[in-house]
């Protein structure tokens, strides 16, 4: 029987459950040798590290959960910015909704909906982040392969992309609902490296503004992680997850790859 890619995804993720990683060697020779190896791809998050982020996203999450009687804080929201939007939404309603567990779907699907309608309508204005676009050109110019991973569903993304005139820069554009599991889960990087045929974790770098993010990053095994604080996540947030660097924004990014001398 041939499994769809979902369920492919889940049967993989139980088969290497009990494998571990070792992390990245910090020490100076062993980061010297690994800047020396070039990387092949760069990943990128979207909201909040190429895309500005206004806050449009947190606000539209507690509109719709607020309409139907879940109340929740932004703080409480905060530890899953860079998750999947369907996921945030679905652990609220089982968290605060009594009702059947048929009816807590229903009502989540519902919420989602919602959801989706608030962001497609303020996401037709969100600017870029300064440099971005500048960023992605000089990273294809280098032959470096680009793709990106969001925690929104491709049905919010590919209408920005679009709107942006971007979709010509990606080797991959992944979204949430892709894979089986969203961030923290690796899946949507792996997803991104079979895309752009990628075949090695130490070949590829991740870019995002969340802890999760940087979490993804690590599960998934990659030498590059990097956080910037053009979005979501602070410098000591940033800092408390497995990352290889911490930039101010996307803009510096061609600066960090560019050889050592």
């Amino acid at each position: 029987m041939k499994l769809s890619r979902r369920h492919a995804l889940q049967a993989l993720s139980a088969a290497i459950a009990p494998l571990s990683i070792a992390p990245p060697c910090m020490a100076p020779p062993c980061m010297a040798n690994e800047r020396a190896q070039r990387f092949r791809l760069i990943v990128l998050d979207v909201g909040g590290t190429i895309l500005q982020d206004r806050g449009d996203v947190v606000e539209a999450l507690q509109r719709a959960m607020a309409r139907r009687d879940i109340t929740v804080s932004a703080a409480e929201i905060g530890p899953w910015r860079g998750a999947s939007k369907r996921a945030v939404i679905r652990h609220f309603v089982e968290e605060r909704s009594k009702l059947s567990a048929l009816a807590r779907q229903t009502l989540a699907d519902d919420i989602y909906k919602d959801f989706v309608e608030q962001v497609n309508q303020a996401y037709q204005s969100v600017p870029p982040i300064p440099g971005a676009e500048e960023t992605i050109r000089k990273l294809r110019e280098n032959d470096y392969l680009v793709a990106t991973t969001t925690g929104f569903d491709r049905a919010i993304v590919m209408p920005i992309f679009r709107r942006l005139g971007w979709e010509k820069y990606f080797a991959a554009m992944v979204a949430s609902d892709d894979v089986a599991q969203g961030r923290p889960a690796p899946y949507m990087l792996f997803h991104a490296m079979e895309t752009a045929l990628v075949d090695n974790v130490s070949e590829v770098m991740a870019v995002g503004d969340t802890p999760i993010d940087l979490r993804a990053a690590s599960n998934a095994g990659l030498r590059g992680m990097v956080g910037v604080l053009s979005g979501a996540g602070t410098d000591e947030q940033l800092r408390r997850e497995p990352h290889t660097d911490i930039i101010s924004s996307v803009a510096d990014l061609p600066a960090l790859l560019a050889p050592k001398r």
